[in-house]
C-alpha cells in the first residue's frame, strides 16, 4: 500500500504534466510542464534504483507466509514493482546503477528531441519546384515549407515533391535516432537483457520478440497475395489517370486506395456528416453504454479555473447501481497550437484509499473536431465518429478498471492489450444496429439508410490488405531497430531493405522515413501492438458481440474479465477469460485476415 501511495503521488504530477505539456493553450504552462516531466522522470529512475526501497519489497516477496496471504492483485502489483526495480538495474553495483539512471535520463532527453525533430517542416528554394504547385505549400520569402506528406492531394507531382522533400534526411535527426537506439540497447544489456526488445516485451501478451516476429511473418505471408492484388488495382487506377508516370510509388498508396474506396462504393463523407452530429454521436455512446454496461454519461458544470479552454466539457460517468465511477473531460475542438491528434490521458488513477473510499479516476479525451458552422451543430465525418468511439473505449477502460492500486489502474496495462477496448469500440461504431440508434439527419431527423452503413463498412476493405501490410512493415522495422546491436547497416539501409522485402513498394533514394516515425518514442519495440490488439478485438467482437451488440450479459462478462482488472492481471489471462480459450498466433492472424473478406450480402446488394 505504501508503494502504491508513492506511485500515486508521483503519477498525479507526472500524468497531469504529461497532459499539460501537450494540450495547454499557454506556452508558459506547456514549457513548465515539460520541465516537470523531466524532473519527475529523473526522480522515478532514482527511486527505481533505490536499494533500501527494493530490499524492503524483496523481503516481503521472500516471506512465504506473507505472500500466501496476499490476494492475486496485490501479489501481481508487488511483482510489478519488483520488475520495475530489476529492469532499472537494481541488482547492479552502485557505479552501474548510476550509469543506468544516467542512461534513462539521456534516453528521455533524446526521445523529446527526436519527437520535436520528427514534426519539423523542411524548407526548399521555391525555384526548384514548378510554379503551378507552389500554392500547395506555405511560402517564406524565397522558400517553401513542406510540413507533411500531402497524402490526399490529387496532384501526383505535389505528393511526390512533398514525399521527397519532407522525408529528405536531416543529419542531426539521423544521429539522434542512432544515439537513441544505441542508448536503449546499452541500457537493456546493462540490466541483463539481450536486446531492448526483450526488455520492452516483458509482461506483454506477446512476451518476447520471437513471438512478435512469428506473428508478423505469418501475417505477412497471409497478406502477400491480397496485397499484390491491391497494388495491381492501384496501378491500373494510376495508369488511367496519369499514363505518363504509371509506376506505383509510396506516395501513391494512401491517395489511390482512398480514391478506389470512394469510387467503388460512392463514399462521399459529405453525404454522411449530416447524420453524425456530435450530440447524436454522444447520445449513441450513452445509449450503448447504458444497454451494455448499465452506465450513463451526465454533463456537469465546471468550477471557475477548472478547465483550460472554455469549450472543454466535463462528463460524470454514473453506474445504475454503483453510482459515480469517475469523470471524463472532453477537449474535442480545434484551437491554435493544439496538436492534431486524438488521444486519451489519465489525469488521476483509480485506487482504494486508506480510509476505505475509492479514489475516482479522472481522464481527458482529446480530439480535433472542427467548430460548428453558424446555425448548424458540429458534424463529424465517419472517420471522426469512429475515432470518438475509439477514444471513448479507452475512457471506459479507465472508468471501469476497479483496481485496488493505481499502479495498475485502467489503461496502465501491457501496451499490446491497452488498445483492445478502444479498437473493439470501432466494431460497434461500424455495426448498423448500433449506428441506427443514433445516426439521424440533423435537419430532417431521417435515419441513416442501412445501405449507406453497409457501403461505408465494405469500402474500408478496399485495399485494406495493402494498408495492413504497411503496418506490418512499420512493426517489423521497429523490431529490427530494437533488436541485436550494433545494427548491421545504417537505419536508412535497414529501412530500404525492410521496405522492399516486407512492404513491396520501392524505396525512394535520399529519403529517410524513419526520421518521421514518431511512434519509435512511445512505442519502441511495441509498434506491433496495434495489430495484435486489433486481432484480439476482432475475436472478442465476433465471438461475443456480433450476434447481439447490446447483450447485457456479455457486456458484464466483458467488464468482469477484461476491463475491471486494468493491468492487475496478466493480459493473456484476461483474453482467455473473455474468449474461454488462449488464442494462438495462427488464431490472431486468421482474425485479422478474415476481417478483410467482403460481405457477400453487401456485394449482391450493390451489384
Amino acid at each position: 500500500m505504501i508503494f502504491d501511495q508513492l506511485s500515486d503521488s508521483l503519477c498525479r504530477v507526472a500524468d497531469l504534466a504529461d497532459f499539460v505539456k501537450i494540450a495547454h493553450p499557454d506556452f508558459a504552462f506547456r514549457e513548465a510542464a515539460e520541465e516537470a516531466c523531466r524532473n519527475i522522470g529523473t526522480m522515478v529512475e532514482k527511486l527505481n534504483t533505490d536499494v533500501e526501497l527494493c530490499q524492503s519489497l524483496r523481503r516481503l516477496l521472500a516471506d512465504e507466509v506473507v505472500i500466501n496471504s496476499l490476494d492475486p492483485e496485490t501479489r501481481r502489483v508487488a511483482e510489478l514493482f519488483m520488475f520495475d526495480f530489476e529492469i532499472s538495474g537494481i541488482h547492479l553495483d552502485e557505479e552501474k546503477r548510476k550509469k543506468a539512471v544516467n542512461l534513462n535520463v539521456k534516453i528521455l532527453d533524446l526521445c523529446n528531441e527526436f519527437l520535436t525533430g520528427a514534426h519539423l517542416p523542411n524548407k526548399i528554394d521555391k525555384r526548384v519546384l514548378p510554379e503551378h504547385i507552389w500554392c500547395n505549400f506555405s511560402a517564406e520569402g524565397n522558400y517553401l515549407q513542406i510540413a507533411g506528406l500531402h497524402a490526399d492531394c490529387p496532384d501526383d507531382l505535389v505528393r511526390e515533391a512533398a514525399y521527397k522533400i519532407f522525408l529528405h534526411p536531416n543529419t542531426e535527426q539521423l544521429s539522434r535516432l542512432e544515439e537513441l537506439l544505441a542508448s536503449r540497447n546499452s541500457l537493456a544489456q546493462l540490466v541483463g537483457y539481450d536486446t531492448f526488445a526483450h526488455r520492452a516485451l516483458q509482461g506483454t501478451m506477446a512476451k518476447n520478440p520471437e513471438t512478435v516476429r512469428e506473428f508478423l511473418e505469418k501475417l505477412s505471408d497471409q497478406l502477400s497475395k491480397r496485397t499484390q492484388k491491391d497494388f495491381e488495382i492501384m496501378t491500373k487506377m494510376k495508369m488511367k489517370l496519369n499514363p505518363q508516370s504509371s509506376k506505383l510509388m509510396p506516395w501513391d498508396h494512401p491517395y489511390y486506395s482512398g480514391l478506389l474506396r470512394a469510387e467503388r462504393y460512392n463514399i462521399d463523407p459529405g453525404l454522411y456528416c449530416p447524420f453524425f452530429s456530435l450530440g447524436a454521436c454522444m447520445e449513441g455512446l450513452n445509449s450503448l453504454f447504458s444497454q451494455l454496461l448499465g452506465i450513463n454519461l451526465y454533463a456537469e458544470q465546471t468550477q471557475k479555473g477548472e478547465v483550460w479552454s472554455e469549450d472543454v466539457r466535463k462528463l460524470a460517468v454514473v453506474h445504475e447501481m454503483e453510482g459515480l465511477l469517475g469523470y471524463i473531460y472532453c477537449d474535442f475542438f480545434q484551437r491554435p497550437d493544439k496538436p492534431h491528434q486524438d488521444c486519451h490521458f489519465t489525469v488521476r488513477g483509480g485506487r482504494l484509499k486508506e480510509n476505505g473510499e475509492y479514489q475516482l479516476p479522472v481522464v481527458v479525451l482529446m480530439l480535433s473536431l472542427p467548430h460548428s458552422a453558424r446555425g448548424a451543430p458540429t458534424l463529424l465525418s465517419p472517420g471522426m465518429m469512429e475515432n470518438l468511439f475509439h477514444e471513448m473505449g479507452h475512457a471506459m477502460h479507465s472508468m471501469l478498471g476497479r483496481t485496488r492500486y493505481q499502479h495498475v489502474t485502467g489503461t496502465r496495462c501491457a501496451t499490446d492489450f491497452a488498445e483492445v477496448p478502444s479498437i473493439l469500440m470501432e466494431y460497434f461504431a461500424n455495426d448498423y444496429r448500433v449506428v441506427n440508434q443514433f445516426a439521424r439527419h440533423y435537419k430532417t431527423g431521417q435515419p441513416l439508410p442501412k445501405t449507406m452503413v453497409s457501403r461505408l463498412c465494405e469500402s474500408k476493405k478496399v485495399c485494406a490488405a495493402a494498408d495492413m501490410q504497411l503496418q506490418v512493415f512499420y512493426a517489423a522495422l521497429d523490431q529490427i531497430y530494437h533488436g541485436k546491436h550494433p545494427l548491421k547497416k545504417s537505419t536508412t539501409e535497414i529501412l530500404k531493405e525492410t521496405q522492399e522485402k516486407v512492404y513491396g513498394l520501392p524505396y525512394v533514394p535520399n529519403t529517410a522515413w524513419q526520421l518521421r516515425f514518431s511512434h519509435l518514442v512511445g512505442y519502441g519495440a511495441k509498434y506491433y501492438s496495434y495489430l495484435m490488439s486489433r486481432a484480439v478485438a476482432s475475436m472478442v467482437w465476433k465471438q461475443c458481440f456480433a450476434q447481439d451488440p447490446f447483450d447485457r450479459a456479455m457486456g458484464e462478462r466483458y467488464r468482469r474479465e477484461m476491463l475491471a482488472h486494468g493491468g492487475g492481471k496478466e493480459p493473456i489471462l484476461m483474453v482467455q477469460g473473455m474468449l474461454q480459450k488462449s488464442p494462438s498466433v495462427e488464431d490472431l492472424v486468421d482474425a485479422l485476415v478474415s476481417d478483410l473478406d467482403q460481405d457477400f450480402e453487401t456485394f449482391i446488394m450493390d451489384s
